[in-house]
């Protein structure tokens, strides 16, 4: 039969059964629809991921007292907590010192604050606490103003650098350049206020005040474990960065060969390791289960075709012939 006959046939039979038709190409529509919105979530929630999370800045990594594998349960979290050394500004400046592919390395610490400007009090607001350069490594972008330099760092100037959503509560019709806050009931000037961040999995970025490490240490306390943000040379050194910080790390704690690492070294590529193995499995289920409705389409396509065909059947059969001449 040709070509072109078949496509009229074919037409022909879709047009004479409007209903019909319809109902197929709709059960067609709703299973690719549901695999494609299924797939772009996903896709949608690994760019997410790569963006927001494991985006930790330009060629860099953070050695810190736990490892991913680390929070991977509480007994594992536990044990880490008891067997891992603390990470400290040593361990910064033999890195820096180092010097290789590292290019640079920058310290910071975690707490969370009371804030009051006049009569608006803010409480358990997460502090920042970080050396000058943090800001270049994770690429911290000041709406208002700047971030502190080395000179305050290195003086502990009580000076903080805030972030927007801060500045718009505490600050809701003045500039907040140059006005005094109190943080924990300690006066604090603000120099800067930090651009805009959004929100992570629907908590608040721009929630933050920051200040310079020194200055938190002589307020709070040095006996801390730090997180350090350690940069390479360019990303064809990144690998080479890693595996030295992990070398002078090693050395530093004595560790045999045999011996794991007693601290974590987080690299982007961890963090997705780390999302892989939590949402993988789900991940594909999800395409697995959606994709059997693209299974349950292509039946009903073909039972249609099957009483189709059983309709051209009775048609071209020749009429039945008399038992009785």
């Amino acid at each position: 039969m040709p070509y072109l006959e078949a496509l009229k046939l074919a037409l022909a039979s879709i047009l004479s059964h409007k209903l019909r038709s319809f109902l197929t190409l709709l059960g067609v529509i709703f299973g690719v629809a549901t695999v494609i919105v299924v797939v772009s979530l996903i896709e949608g929630f690994n760019s997410y991921v790569d963006e927001k999370i494991a985006n930790i800045g330009t060629n860099a990594f953070s050695v810190s007292k736990y490892a991913i594998d680390d929070f991977s349960s509480m007994e594992a979290l536990n044990a880490a907590r008891r067997r891992n050394k603390d990470v400290t500004l040593d361990d910064a400046a033999v890195l820096q010192a180092r010097g290789g592919s590292i290019q640079d390395v920058g310290a910071k610490e975690d707490a969370a604050v009371d804030v009051k400007f006049g009569a608006t009090h803010l409480f358990r607001i997460h502090i920042r606490a970080t050396t000058p350069n943090i800001a270049e490594i994770k690429r911290i972008e000041a709406g208002e103003g700047r971030y502190f330099t080395k000179v305050e760092e290195e003086r502990r100037r009580n000076v903080t650098f805030i972030g927007a959503d801060v500045a718009e509560k505490l600050f809701p019709t003045t500039n907040p350049q140059g006005q005094t806050i109190r943080i924990d009931g300690r006066a604090f000037e603000v120099i800067g206020v930090g651009k805009a961040e959004g929100s992570v999995f629907g908590q608040p970025q721009d929630m933050y005040v920051a200040m310079p490490l020194s200055t938190f240490l002589a307020l709070y306390g040095s006996r801390r474990s730090l997180n350090l943000s350690v940069t390479s040379t360019s990303p064809e050194t990144y690998q080479d960065a890693v595996d030295e910080a992990r070398v002078v790390m090693r050395t530093r704690r004595k560790l045999p060969p045999a011996e794991k690492d007693n601290f974590g070294i987080i690299t982007p590529s961890a963090i997705n390791e780390l999302r892989d193995k939590i949402f993988g499995t789900i991940q594909i289920a999800a395409i697995g289960v959606t994709s059997i409705s693209l299974v349950v389409g292509g039946i009903v396509i073909m039972n249609i075709m099957l009483v189709s065909v059983s309709e051209r059947t009775k048609e071209t059969l020749p009429p039945p012939t008399s038992r009785w001449v």
